[in-house]
């Protein structure tokens, strides 16, 4: 069947009221999360009615045009535990009374409402784990909230029949902990999301300098950060870009200006997913830099190194489990040896230095962008949904 004319069946279903409706729900802001809006579209792909749940928060994009329907919940708590317990309340009434006929949740945070309305009504959830939730730092310094979170996912994880993660090895935590069939879904870029380059004048960036580039939601303590932006004192012709939100935010940028560092470190807010990779692509190198410190940022696997992998621009990195395997594999990038900014400033002076290294990498990426791309990975997901349609 063409692609048309599968359209034009989901249209007719979706008239004569056959169509299923699946309720997708995830606490991030919606604009940005581009797993989930994914998700989304393989959903709408396998034939169901799609809606998807959220936030927002007072600093919130507007919502971008998208082929399902959204809703963002604004609550007047935005962070601390009356944040968690408002949003899971709210989110419980939602489901409650809006027709479903399958449920997707997205992390642990939004896991018990799903869990008590499969139990209401009667309908299928699957649980998808975009981390390992309960080792996350923030976590991890706080046992009492800890406790809480794995209790939560100690009494419903147990009596789901599967479930979906991020990587082999946080699947393979799952299955040892609770026995229950874990499917692994990365969290690969679309192909075809990647948009042509901005131009360096138009972002304001140094026509004349080497442009680095760290991206992502979750720019957090211990995970690379404040030390890559330290090694810029010794990278006198490297301009750094950073793209995104994060704890750690505040701290990086009166970093920057107590040392008078503006022209070599150039901050970008959270943006939409075509205009970051936009700006990603003007970069030579790449980083993932978080360190072993929890369980989670061990098996972590992040959105950004697939990114910097469709935007073709070779990757330095620390060594973490899934990372090293996903850059040894391909030979796509090399490795700090550890965090001190003079070693993090060698390794990039080094990669930058070796344009044989560099053109290979660029020439991996090619193939490795190839291969890991959503229209590859979402048959996985697919297929879990097939038995609900």
């Amino acid at each position: 069947m063409s692609n048309h004319n599968g359209k034009s069946v989901i249209l007719w279903l979706k008239k004569i009221g056959v169509l299923k409706r699946v309720i997708v729900s995830v606490i991030n802001d919606l604009v940005t999360d581009q797993r989930v809006n994914k998700s989304c579209l393989t959903l709408q792909k396998a034939g169901f009615e799609v809606l998807l749940v959220g936030r927002r928060q007072r600093k919130s994009p507007p919502m971008d045009d998208r082929p399902y329907k959204s809703h963002r919940m604004k609550l007047l708590f935005e962070k601390g535990p009356m944040f968690y317990a408002t949003f899971n309340i709210r989110l419980f009434i939602f489901l409650l009374f809006h027709r479903c006929d399958c449920l997707l949740s997205n992390d642990l945070d939004t896991l018990l409402p799903n869990f008590w309305i499969s139990k209401l009504k009667r309908i299928p959830l699957i649980y998808d784990s975009h981390e390992y939730f309960t080792e996350v730092p923030e976590l991890v310094s706080r046992p009492k909230v800890q406790r809480v979170w794995k209790r939560i996912e100690e009494y419903v994880v147990p009596k789901l029949p599967e479930m979906i993660t991020v990587n082999q090895s946080i699947a393979d935590l799952f299955h040892e902990k609770y026995g229950i069939k874990v499917h692994i879904i990365r969290n690969i870029p679309m192909r075809k999301m990647l948009p042509a380059p901005a131009s360096r004048q138009e972002v304001g960036l140094d026509p004349n300098k080497h442009i680095l580039v760290l991206q992502g939601s979750g720019i957090n303590i211990h995970r690379g950060s404040e030390e890559l932006v330290d090694s810029m004192q010794y990278l006198d012709d490297c301009q750094l870009v950073i793209i995104g939100g994060g704890d750690v935010l505040p701290i990086l940028k009166e970093k920057v200006a107590a040392n008078h560092w503006d022209d070599r470190v150039k901050f970008f807010p959270r943006m939409p997913y075509q205009q970051m990779m936009a700006i990603t692509q003007l970069a030579e190198l790449g980083f993932t830099l978080d360190k072993d410190t929890n369980l989670n940022y061990r098996f972590s696997l992040p959105n950004k190194l697939f990114d910097y992998i469709q935007a073709g621009v070779p990757i330095i990195a620390s060594h973490l489990t899934e990372i090293e395997r996903i850059i040894t594999d391909y030979n796509i990038g090399t490795f700090i040896d550890n965090h001190e900014p003079k070693t993090i400033a060698a390794t990039i002076q080094n990669a930058l230095n070796d344009e044989k290294i560099l053109s290979l990498w660029k020439n991996n990426l090619i193939f490795a962008a190839q291969n890991l791309c959503w229209e590859n990975e979402e048959g996985v997901l697919l297929k879990i949904y097939e038995k609900y349609v």
